[in-house]
């Protein structure tokens, strides 16, 4: 700051020195005026402009180290008062400007929130006429077609699902309930919901779960669950996916979903959880949004989940889930 400061008066130390050199010019020409106690006077003049500087540098830049170390928080009261009418310009601007944003910050997270609102009472809406098309595709008696109907219905009912958690996942603190859940009955109804296209694809499942409970959120493990068996069977063909649990030496419990797709290159695997990512190796696939592996680790870390990954192109992918003991838990719910 000091540096900053010298180079602010830079003109006005230029000027004092200018005229100080006058005056020895002066002196140097003028044989009626003595040299040397010119020289002294200079000399002292200096001094006492080097001392009236440091004195005064304190007080000019107190204002603007507060401003230099001022956060994004739109607090004013941590910036030190102003001490000259400059100072107070700018002030008065900072204040101006701050109100303004603060009012702009307010309409915009209103509008976005109306949105939110919106957008979910929207998604509500369209689940109805979504589940009487389920009725009415289960009671068809032309099976090729009826599968084919079902199948395009999956797909419509996962992408609204998953907008749906995705404007949900921001307050997830506000729906969370912590309990023993129950895992053979989620992993059942989130695989009979795949079952269509899985009998597309020739895709089975071979579940085995030693360890039958953890203690978690029912609903967002059932949305971690869906993401995970639905990203396993999009890149599977006539294979079996494994789903199996069990117990870390660490005494963590573990789920894991392994199944026998295309797998992701060694390069890929930091950015899968990415917002957007998708692929290197397949960037042709458009029908990737890369939304899904970003939403289930937005909800596992909520949950104080750890996921692990275990891939090879070619050979399938693992995705671990290691829930956390109960005491984590405790911590993080502050009971």
């Amino acid at each position: 700051m000091i540096g900053k400061y010298l180079r602010e008066r830079l003109s006005w130390i230029l000027l004092v020195f200018g005229l100080q050199l006058l005056l020895l010019f002066v002196a140097a020409i003028d044989r009626t005026i003595p040299f040397m106690p010119m020289l002294y006077i200079v000399f002292l003049s200096i001094l006492g402009f080097g001392a009236f500087l440091l004195i005064r540098y304190p007080k000019e830049s107190r204002f603007y180290q507060s401003l230099a170390a001022w956060d994004d928080t739109y607090d004013l009261s941590v910036i030190a008062a102003p001490e000259s009418p400059l100072e107070g310009i700018v002030m008065d601007r900072l204040s101006e400007q701050t109100d303004k944003f603060r009012k702009e910050t307010s309409q915009l997270v209103a509008q976005l929130e109306e949105e939110k609102d919106e957008l979910m009472a929207w998604i509500h809406e369209v689940k109805t006429p979504l589940t009487a098309m389920r009725l009415m595709i289960d009671r068809m008696g032309n099976e090729p077609l009826k599968e084919q109907l079902h199948l395009e219905w999956l797909r419509i009912h996962l992408l609204l699902d998953r907008q749906l958690h995705q404007k949900r996942i921001p307050f997830i603190e506000n729906d969370l309930y912590i309990e023993q859940v129950k895992l053979e009955p989620l992993l059942v109804q989130e695989i009979r919901e795949l079952r269509a296209w899985c009998l597309q694809k020739g895709i089975g499942f071979d579940v085995h779960l030693p360890v039958q409970e953890v203690l978690t959120d029912a609903k967002w493990l059932a949305f971690i669950l869906r993401q995970l068996l639905t990203n396993a069977v999009k890149y599977s063909e006539a294979s079996d996916i494994s789903v199996e649990s069990g117990v870390s030496p660490e005494g963590q419990t573990w789920l894991c979903i392994r199944d026998k797709g295309r797998g992701i290159d060694a390069k890929d695997l930091p950015r899968i959880f990415e917002k957007g990512f998708t692929s290197t190796r397949n960037h042709e696939d458009h029908a990737a949004t890369g939304m899904g592996l970003y939403l289930v680790k937005k909800a596992a870390d909520s949950l104080s989940i750890r996921l692990q990954v275990d891939s090879k192109p070619g050979e399938g992918t693992a995705m671990t889930l290691v829930f956390p003991r109960s005491n984590a838990y405790v911590h993080m719910l502050g009971m």
